[in-house]
């Protein structure tokens, strides 16, 4: 009799969670969009985006999710639209138990800001370009001159992603100038000289022999001494008094 009636009770148990089961799946399919949160992931360091920005971006392409049954919210076109934001590396959109679409995205991080006869725009940390944005300047080192965009993406790249590993080069170097020629002058904070790099070819062991020229000969000579330092030539320091 008892094991009976285990019976029953496990029969009608297994029949609630199918039922239950039913039920929730139905009225998850049913239930309508309430409402898009947007998380911008890095909104603390960088200002790129804003939630008001993308629920614009979404509007105007038609794909604002709100009022909309769940079932119909394509998440992945919608990350695939947000991804053709310039300003925009990562996103993850994604549907709440609560009617939610959560949308998390990640700014891209600029390492170069190029201003130049060939134009003017931000390269990002993997060498990709952004526009300038109306909400936030980056402080990041300036290229100008004649700077070609194959140029920016490449070697301006990996010089400026080496500025910002160095906490020495980084609070050193202002400024890249490009010359027409392609040879690269640099522009440091502190002194009143000219950095003549030549090409970026071996920079590593260029700027190494640089710092130490500036803590062995600098605390003798004074900043003042030299108008330019030139680092064209490999294992050698060229120096021109003022």
């Amino acid at each position: 009799m008892v094991r009976i009636f285990s019976i029953i009770v496990a029969t009608l148990l297994a029949v609630y969670l199918i039922l239950a089961a039913i039920f929730f799946e139905q009225d998850r399919h049913q239930s309508v969009c309430r409402e898009v949160q947007v998380v911008v992931a890095d909104s603390l360091e960088k200002h790129f985006v804003s939630e008001g920005d993308l629920a614009a971006w979404l509007k105007r392409v038609g794909l604002n999710p709100v009022g909309k049954p769940l079932r119909e919210v394509n998440t992945e076109r919608i990350e695939q639209e947000l991804l053709k934001n310039e300003m925009i590396a990562g996103v993850e959109v994604y549907k709440t138990p609560s009617g939610l679409i959560k949308l998390v995205v990640e700014q891209k991080m600029p390492i170069l800001r190029v201003m130049s006869v060939r134009g003017n725009y931000y390269v990002d940390n993997k060498g990709s370009v952004m526009p300038f944005s109306r909400h936030y300047v980056a402080h990041v080192p300036i290229a100008n001159g004649y700077v070609e965009k194959e140029l920016a993406v490449t070697d301006l790249c990996k010089f400026a992603l080496f500025l910002q590993e160095n906490d020495f080069w980084n609070d050193q170097i202002e400024q890249i100038y490009v010359h027409p020629d392609k040879e690269v002058e640099l522009i440091p904070r502190v002194g009143n000289h000219r950095i003549l790099l030549g090409t970026f070819d071996h920079f590593e062991e260029k700027l190494a022999n640089l710092r130490l020229f500036y803590e062995q000969a600098i605390p003798k000579m004074g900043w003042e001494k030299y108008s330019i330092i030139n680092l064209k030539y490999r294992n050698q320091i060229v120096c021109t008094k003022r």
